[in-house]
Parts: structure tokens; C-alpha cells; sequence
């Protein structure tokens, strides 16, 4: 056998004479538009051999990371927004100047960014606190009672003892025996009640009726004829009320109109738009109901930020300073009722449960709180205080007060 088809025989391969003459002459050959179709493949690779190396390479160990030492500094700069809306400037009290017989005016509202946004904007007014007073002796949490107990049955004495040691700005007086259902108390019973008030102290007054429209909207209209000019904050107009007359009276006499709904922006806006066709935006706040920390605090402060961010953002029907029954905190029975042992003890875990609640809504933007415990009105007038002076405060001694055991 020749040596040509030795070679084709060894590779399978059947190469026409032509290819195995050119190979021979140019040893090498290019190939256009080939195919070959290929059945069992075999590759051979022959074994070699990997010579050790004389000497063991040591292995190198992982670097040792540092432990960091401090912070890595960087520089911080907070976006800034610009805000279309405004939220209406309300003033609370009249001087004697303008008609009145307050020896102080509180104005509040007047935002143009989120509460404490003081990179972006500063907070024309801070929030004030308005202590309440009751014009009959009412159950009290015990903890609330040890500190007015001399003063239950005199709304005047009260009054004082809230302004001179509690420091509030404002009061409120809750009217309470003018219910059918209690005393009954006529119009008249109610003004003079808040005429020995208005006596005693200077600041300006919140008057709370008992909850029965039609009997809340006589003795309001007593009062505000009686005290006509001194921008009483009528506390409060109903959907469920005449609020046509309402309106009409409170405007005559030169008072402010607090608008109260239940959490519905809906309806905050539905009661507002009816009161605009009596009332100047001025003369109205807003009230869209405190649920108490553990019963709906959640759903309280939603609906009051997105009020707060509606109006910002121009909505006309919501731009009203808001009002917080912060009282409601004593509602929750967590609050006052004896509990175990790590819930105690009740005379410090009550005014917590005020102060927690006043603080959440406080960074939802509400601009007038009312109040009971003169701890928890301390505790948010130097928190305030602390947040608009722009002081980093001491982180450490914030958290003294937690301990854990393991």
C-alpha cells in the first residue's frame, strides 16, 4: 500500500489526488464554503508530565481588616422643596387695643413647609398649649387629680393655677354641666362661668361646649354676643349643628370658629367649604380628631399629615391651622388604670401617655394642643423649645433611662 493511502486509511479520510498534490507542493491550503461531516470524534492529547516545584510557596493569609476608630466625616446637604401652598395665619385673643380684654394674642398657622423643616423654612409661630379647665367637679385620673385637686369646683382658681404654674398659653373651658344630661345649666350659668375665667387670667380662651348640638349652639351664641370682639375659639362647629347660624354669630362678634369632623379629610373640607360662605379663612382651625396613643394614634397622625401636605401643596379647603384634643390620651385606660408591676408606676406612665401622643402629632403639624398633666405641657413646650433652637442635644443622656436585662 502506498504511503498516500497508508495516510487516508490511518485518518478516514478519501482525498483526491489534485488536494494531496498541492498539499505537497505549498504545505498549506485554504479551504472556502467546506463541510465535513464528522460521525465519531476522537481527540488524542498525550499525557505529560508537571514537574514539582523544588522549593513550597508559603500561603499568603488573608489581610487583617482595621477595626474602624471613627466615623467617616461627609458632608450632608438636605434637598430643599418649595412649597405653592400656605397655611392661614389665625389669631386667638384680642387686646384691649383691638376690642378685647386679653392681655395677650397667640397666633398661629402661617406654615410654608412641613413642621420642623427649618432648612427649608422657619416656623413662623410655634405650637402653643392650651391647658383644659372644667366648670364642674368631673372624674379625673388620679394622676391628673393630685395636682388640681384643691381647685376642682372653681373654674377661676383653676384657671389661674394652669397659667401661673402650668404655663399655658391658653385655656380651655369645658362647659360641661350646660348637658341635659348632667346639669343642664343654662346659657347663662355658662357665661358667668366664663366671665370669672376671663377675670382671673389674661391669655386668651378656648370655650368648650358639652357635645349636644342644639344646646352647644345656644350657649355659644350666648357667650359670643356677651364677649363680643375678644376672638374666642369656639370649640367646637359640628355638620351636626346649625352651622349657618353658627357661623353668622361667631362671625357678628368678632370670634373664631374651630371646625371639628372625625378622621375624613373628605368631610374636614365638605364643613369648611360651608363655613367660607359665613367666615373668612382667618377665623377658622381646624379639629380632625385625636385617636389616643394605642387606640388609632396611627390613623390620627396620617390623616393630619396629609391635611398638612395638601395644604402645602395648595389645596385652599385644608390650609387651616389644626387643633389637637390631646386630652384624649387619658381616654385609653393604659393610661390611668393600674397595671403590672413594669407598668408602674401610673403617676409617671399617665403623662407619658399624654406626651407620646402630643409628640407625634406635633410632627404632623398641629399648631394648637390641648392639654391636662403639667408634666406632659412642660415636657412638650422644652421639647419645642429644643427643636426650633436648633440645639443637637445629648444623645447619651437622652437614653439613660433604658436599662435591659439579658
Amino acid at each position: 500500500m502506498a504511503k498516500s493511502e497508508k495516510d487516508e486509511a490511518a485518518f478516514g479520510l478519501k482525498l483526491s489526488p489534485r488536494l494531496l498534490e498541492l498539499l505537497a507542493k505549498l504545505q498549506e491550503i485554504e479551504l472556502e464554503d467546506f463541510e465535513m461531516n464528522v460521525g465519531d470524534l476522537e481527540i488524542w492529547i498525550q499525557p505529560g508530565t508537571v514537574a514539582a516545584p523544588s522549593v513550597a510557596v508559603p500561603r499568603m493569609a488573608p489581610p487583617v481588616k482595621a477595626k474602624p476608630m471613627q466615623i467617616i466625616e461627609a458632608e450632608f446637604v438636605p434637598p430643599i422643596e418649595s412649597y405653592s401652598g400656605k397655611v392661614v395665619e389665625v389669631t386667638l385673643g384680642a387686646t384691649k387695643k383691638k376690642g378685647g380684654s386679653r392681655g395677650k394674642t397667640v397666633i398661629i398657622g402661617g406654615e410654608t413647609a412641613p413642621p420642623f423643616y427649618t432648612f427649608e423654612q422657619p416656623m413662623p409661630h410655634p405650637p402653643v398649649i392650651s391647658v383644659d379647665v372644667f366648670d364642674m367637679k368631673v372624674p379625673l385620673a388620679k394622676a391628673v387629680k393630685m395636682h388640681v385637686k384643691d381647685v376642682l369646683e372653681d373654674p377661676a382658681a383653676w384657671a389661674k393655677l394652669a397659667v401661673k404654674k402650668f404655663g399655658a398659653d391658653l385655656l380651655t373651658v369645658h362647659l360641661i354641666s350646660v348637658d341635659p344630661l348632667v346639669k343642664d345649666a343654662s346659657p347663662k350659668d355658662a357665661v358667668k362661668t366664663v366671665e370669672e375665667v376671663a377675670q382671673a387670667v389674661d391669655v386668651p380662651l378656648v370655650i368648650g361646649g358639652c357635645g349636644d348640638p342644639k344646646k352647644d349652639a345656644d350657649v355659644f351664641e350666648a357667650i359670643a354676643e356677651t364677649f363680643a370682639g375678644e376672638r374666642f375659639l369656639i370649640s367646637s362647629i359640628t355638620k351636626d349643628m346649625d352651622v349657618e347660624r353658627c357661623a353668622k354669630f361667631i362671625k357678628k362678634h368678632g370670634h373664631v370658629a374651630l371646625s371639628f369632623t372625625p378622621m375624613d379629610l373628605n368631610l374636614a373640607r365638605e364643613l369648611n367649604r360651608i363655613l367660607y360662605d359665613y367666615l373668612p379663612k382667618e377665623d377658622i382651625v381646624m379639629d380632625l380628631t385625636t385617636a389616643a396613643l394605642g387606640y388609632g394614634l396611627d390613623y390620627a397622625f396620617t390623616n393630619m399629615e396629609r391635611a398638612r401636605l395638601a395644604a402645602l401643596m395648595g389645596d385652599p379647603e385644608l390650609a387651616h391651622p389644626m387643633s389637637s384634643g390631646t386630652t384624649n390620651a387619658w381616654a385609653a385606660r393604659e393610661a390611668w388604670l393600674e397595671m403590672a408591676p413594669e407598668w408602674e408606676p401610673r403617676e409617671l406612665r399617665g403623662p407619658l401617655w399624654e406626651v407620646t401622643t402630643a409628640l407625634t402629632l406635633l410632627l404632623a403639624g398641629v399648631d394648637l394642643f390641648m392639654m391636662m398633666h403639667p408634666a406632659a405641657v412642660k415636657t412638650l413646650k422644652d421639647i419645642v423649645k429644643q427643636l426650633l433652637g436648633g440645639s443637637a442635644g445629648n444623645a447619651d443622656k437622652l437614653v439613660e433611662w433604658v436599662s435591659m436585662k439579658t
